[in-house]
């Protein structure tokens, strides 16, 4: 299959990993005091930036552009709100944790957390917060070839290794 580039208007990717079954590019993404989302990246599409937005202005609180949906806009897939400042995500593929199978897991800069989102097809249905009691910067979620996962704590300097619960 040939390379193919397209273009697409997002803000600021912070994350990306290719879906294990689909081979679909999912990024997450920055917005401004609420608004961080996750979207599948597809040719020609407009994710909405800066008109439509979950976002809020930082100094005045206001929301930015036009609101949050629109006909011609496609619609991320989650939305955090407040902001988590997202870094780092990974599909969790490994057997190391089973009942974690096929879930996609994203670092936080804010919040202190790892969220860990349960998808049904292209839905996210569910979101766990976890590692919420370390109080740390989790920077970036990587699963190892021993089928756990990696984090690097940015708080701390150092890298966590998740086993099963």
């Amino acid at each position: 299959m040939p390379l193919q580039f397209f273009v697409t208007l997002t803000r600021d990717v912070q994350g990306a990993a290719l879906h294990p079954q689909s081979g679909q590019l999912w990024t997450h993404e920055y917005g401004p005091q609420g608004g961080d989302e996750v979207n599948i990246i597809l040719p020609d599409r407009n994710y909405g930036w800066p008109v439509i937005t979950h976002g809020r202005e930082y100094v005045t609180g206001f929301h930015i552009g036009e609101g949050t949906e629109r006909a011609d806009v496609t619609a991320p897939l989650h939305v955090w709100i407040p902001s988590i400042a997202p870094s780092g995500m990974a599909f969790y593929t490994g057997n190391a944790i089973p009942q974690w199978q096929g879930s996609l897991f994203v670092g936080a800069q804010r919040g202190s957390l790892l969220a860990r989102l349960e998808l049904n097809g292209n839905k996210v249905v569910r979101e766990e917060r976890l590692l919420m009691e370390i109080g740390h910067r989790i920077r970036d979620v990587r699963q190892g070839p021993d089928g756990k996962l990696y984090l690097l704590d940015e708080t701390a300097g150092r890298i966590l290794r998740l086993e099963r619960p």
